[in-house]
C-alpha cells in the first residue's frame, strides 16, 4: 500500500457484484481523496499509515457477514471471483484494533438480494458493530441490491454507490472535490 492512500476499501465478493460496488465507492471517494480497493484475501491486518477512511464491505449471507459454510454454499451457485477461505468476518477478527481512532473513520456496506430487501440482518450492520467494538468511529453504512444471488447488479446501484463514496469523501474532508 502506498503511503499516500487516504481511503482504503476492503471488500469480499463472491460473484463480482460487491467488487463492482467497491470500485464505484472508490471512484466516488476519488473526487475528494486518493482511494484504492483491495480484496479481503489480500488486505493488510493493520490499517496502513495515512489512511483516514477504512470502508469494509461484503455480501449479506444468512442475515449477517458470510461464514466459511455460507461461502461453501455459494460455490454451488456459480463460479466465484475470490477464494472462500477468508471473508470480512475473518479479516475483521484479525484486524488490529483502532490505535488512532481520532483520525481514522470507518464505513461499511453490503450487497443484498433485492427481492428480500425488507428482511432483517445486514453484513454492513454486523461489520459496523464489530468495528465499533474495536474502537473505530463509524461514519456510515449502506446496502446495495443485486437482482439474484449471482447478480447482475443494476446500474442504478453502481451509480448510488459512487454517490455514497462521494458523500463519504465530503464528510471526511469537509471540503470541495479534488481538482
Amino acid at each position: 500500500m502506498s503511503g499516500t492512500v487516504r481511503a482504503l476499501i476492503v471488500y469480499e465478493s463472491m460473484f463480482g457484484n460487491t467488487e463492482r460496488i467497491a470500485r464505484a465507492i472508490r471512484d466516488g471517494l476519488r473526487q475528494y481523496v486518493p482511494a484504492e480497493t483491495v480484496a479481503v484475501n489480500r488486505a493488510p491486518v493493520a490499517v496502513p499509515e495515512g489512511v483516514r477512511l477504512l470502508v469494509v464491505g461484503g455480501p449479506t449471507h444468512a442475515f449477517s457477514m458470510s461464514r466459511l459454510s455460507t461461502r461453501q454454499e455459494a460455490v454451488k451457485q456459480g463460479d466465484l471471483v475470490t477464494p472462500i477461505e477468508v471473508g470480512i468476518r475473518e479479516w475483521l477478527a484479525a484486524l488490529e484494533p483502532a490505535g488512532r481512532a481520532d483520525a481514522l473513520r470507518v464505513a461499511t456496506f453490503d450487497t443484498r438480494i433485492a427481492k428480500v430487501r425488507r428482511l432483517p440482518g445486514s453484513a454492513a450492520r454486523s461489520a459496523a458493530k464489530v468495528l465499533r467494538r474495536m474502537g473505530f468511529r463509524l461514519l456510515s453504512t449502506d446496502s446495495f441490491f443485486v437482482n439474484e444471488t449471482t447478480g447482475p447488479i443494476r446500474d442504478v446501484e453502481i451509480e448510488r454507490a459512487e454517490h455514497w463514496g462521494a458523500e463519504l469523501g465530503r464528510q471526511l474532508t469537509g471540503s470541495a472535490k479534488v481538482a
